[in-house]
């Protein structure tokens, strides 16, 4: 095995006093299965031993293609030798895993990094890169275990690998973890000003006392410069603490929407004494998100959401996706006219920052699905909340994420389950300490007759994933007519009037052509698409619809998908898509992006035209009915009052010395 020769990626224009950019981990790796898992007993960890190695580029995925055999998983081994790039004094080097599903265990020059295995197949981790040889030959291995627990309810494929990209990051004696700068927008009175709020986790890894401070600094688009620093107190060896301040934005700000994805190129310094010894970069915008009088408002802008969601997913790459596969997602969302996307994980970055340039919204979600049964001990309850922890500190720089939505399809009832309820309120406090600029949802199942739940309280948003006419539900809470989606929807209004409320997954399979009222038929699926969008259009509570999904994906095999097609034709492939696994359009696509391109970004503030015939903003005609209906009233109440005025005078009259009879008051409306 050869080894590589690195080069430095500077993503930025850096001055002599930074450190190293990152170094990129894409070529010159090699792979090689152990079906036996013997690898450990053999000292693969070593890298100088295993059988069956072939070369590869990461991202990868161990297996191409979704053959029903291998969905359980395996475990998989990567090695790569590569010269050590040198280091600065006071600076050493971290390894930079942006994803590996499922299991990760790591290896540096036969010495193991990890002292538990990561465990989180969906966010990225890092890892000291202790004993890396500078200037010299280093071996990096890792041992990739994807086997899936049969307990796990995740609803696509079981890939594994090093499923995006690894690189090499220079970390002095100070580090400032996971980074976050977000937009505010504050108002006194009439005059608002913005700032942005820096959030992360200063920790000193030296074994002295160590002095930092952190420099954000902030080019708008016009090359207006703003600037903050904060100093926090001497960090004794091995503290850690967290670290907020505000940077006012200087000049006029300029606003991120989705029209005008304006972005500000940002620049979070830190130093340990004189020495800068970490620079991260971010691209942001500033941008307003949030929910009030139920409706979900970009820049106090009632939104109306039209889009469809993605997988990761690409046929023999699965979600080791390409620079162009990332091009060719994004193209086909926006040839589908969509507004807002989303996933059940996080998405890689180099998509969210596409989807940041390009102005498309996301719906972010936590990988936390269907797992309430993996919710009823403190120990599982515990790592849930870093799934939505490590979710939200990886997505809540990029101005595209609207939500941070911290679960999919749990328990319809969490106020009678008590575990799930603990964690869902554990969740959303974490949420919003994380992101106090974002609402937070949560995305549930849409049975009908369920009692209004007091867990959701917590929430901004709720995400509906609704099947009526599609599935059949459960005995006693039928799905099956589509007819019941509007009664449902008004019912959940009715409960939660102030939560946005979003359909968030909707979809039928299609295979081949058929009549419209045939399931799995192409013509069924455009008709409904139509209704669902239909149903939406005429509630005007209702914030939106993201159809399930964009594209076909992977899913466990003999996939049924709800439309019970014979056994010779269920594979492995959802397709509720509305383009094919191996991209072809379906009827579906033109009919979903002629009703996205026809709906609006932004409706009527449903509150805001209330307010505004109340106060007589209204039409000539309604302010006249209001007008002869309240004269009207007073007439009728003075023509039945006449009769007694003398009886009202008596009482108003004087009765004695100082006595006065008082009356009860009359109120007109």
């Amino acid at each position: 095995m050869a080894v590589v020769a690195l080069a430095l990626v500077l993503p930025h224009a850096a001055s002599a006093a930074d450190p190293p950019g990152p170094v990129m981990l894409a070529q010159g790796w090699n792979y090689a299965p152990d079906a036996g898992d013997d690898g450990l007993a053999d000292n693969w960890q070593s890298g100088e031993r295993g059988t069956g190695w072939e070369p590869v580029t990461v991202p990868h995925v161990t297996q191409a293609s979704p053959d029903p055999q291998t969905f359980w998983g395996s475990v998989g081994w990567y090695r790569i030798r590569f010269n050590g790039p040198a280091t600065d004094a006071g600076l050493r080097w971290a390894l930079r895993f942006e994803q590996v599903r499922r299991v990760a265990r790591v290896w540096l020059n036969g010495r193991e990094l990890t002292e538990e295995p990561h465990r989180d197949p969906y966010t990225p981790f890092e890892l000291d890169a202790v004993g890396l040889r500078a200037g010299a030959p280093n071996t990096l291995v890792v041992r990739v275990d994807y086997r899936r627990s049969e307990a796990l309810r995740e609803g696509w494929w079981n890939w594994g690998g090093i499923t995006r990209q690894v690189s090499l990051v220079a970390r002095g004696p100070v580090v400032m973890h996971d980074a976050g700068m977000l937009p505010r927008r504050v108002c006194v009175e009439s005059r608002c000003v913005w700032n942005v709020l820096v959030d992360g986790w200063l920790e000193n890894r030296s074994g002295a006392a160590e002095q930092p401070a952190v420099t954000a600094r902030l080019q708008a688009p016009d090359g207006t410069i703003s600037e903050g620093t904060a100093t926090p107190r001497t960090l004794r060896p091995g503290e850690r603490v967290r670290l907020r301040f505000v940077v006012p934005i200087k000049g006029d700000a300029k606003i991120w929407s989705p029209e005008h994805p304006e972005l500000y190129a940002a620049t979070i310094a830190t130093r340990a004494g004189p020495q800068v010894v970490q620079v991260d970069q971010r691209r942001i915008g500033l941008r307003t998100v949030d929910v009030k009088d139920g409706m979900l408002r970009v820049n106090e802008r009632v939104m109306d959401l039209r889009g469809a969601s993605i997988q990761e997913d690409i046929p023999g790459r699965g979600p080791a996706m390409t620079d162009a596969d990332i091009d060719n997602t994004v193209e086909e969302l926006k040839a589908l006219g969509v507004n807002v996307t989303r996933a059940h994980y996080l998405l890689d970055p180099r998509l969210l920052d596409r989807f940041d340039r390009e102005g498309i919204l996301v719906w972010s979600q936590a990988p936390v699905y269907h797992r309430d049964d993996l919710l009823r001990t403190p120990r599982q309850r515990s790592h849930e909340l870093d799934v939505v922890r490590n979710t939200i500190l990886a997505a809540r720089n990029h101005p595209s994420v609207i939500t941070h939505s911290v679960a999919n399809e749990l328990t319809t009832k969490p106020d009678e389950q008590r575990y799930s309820q603990v964690w869902m309120t554990n969740a959303a406090r974490l949420a919003r300490d994380l992101d106090p600029t974002l609402p937070v949802s949560l995305d549930i199942l849409s049975y009908p007759n369920i009692p209004r739940q007091a867990t959701y309280d917590v929430y901004d948003m709720l995400g509906i994933n609704s099947y009526y006419g599609w599935y059949k539900g459960k005995v006693d809470q039928s799905v099956a007519d589509i007819d019941d989606l509007a009664p449902y929807l008004r019912a959940m209004r009715d409960k939660y009037p102030g939560k946005a409320l979003v359909i968030t997954e909707f979809g039928a399979e299609a295979i081949e052509p058929g009549p419209a009222d045939l399931k799995l038929t192409y013509a069924f699926q455009t008709q409904y698409l139509k209704r669902n969008l239909d149903i939406v259009d005429r509630l005007g509570f209702m914030g939106g619809a993201i159809y399930w999904t964009a594209r076909e994906f992977a899913v466990k095999p003999f996939w049924d998908g709800g439309g019970d097609p014979p056994k010779h034709k269920r594979d492995s492939i959802h397709h509720k898509g509305l383009i094919s696994y191996d991209g072809k359009i379906k009827p579906a696509f033109n009919a979903a992006k002629e009703a996205f391109e026809a709906t609006p970004l932004y409706r009527d503030d449903p509150a805001a035209v209330a307010r505004a015939e109340l106060s007589g903003g209204g039409s000539f005609f309604m302010r006249t009915l209001l007008f002869l209906g309240v004269f009207g009233f007073v007439a009728a109440l003075i023509a039945l009052d006449a009769w007694c005025l003398r009886d009202i005078w008596r009482a108003w009259r004087p009765r004695g010395e100082g006595q006065v009879v008082e009356l009860p008051t009359r109120r007109v409306a």
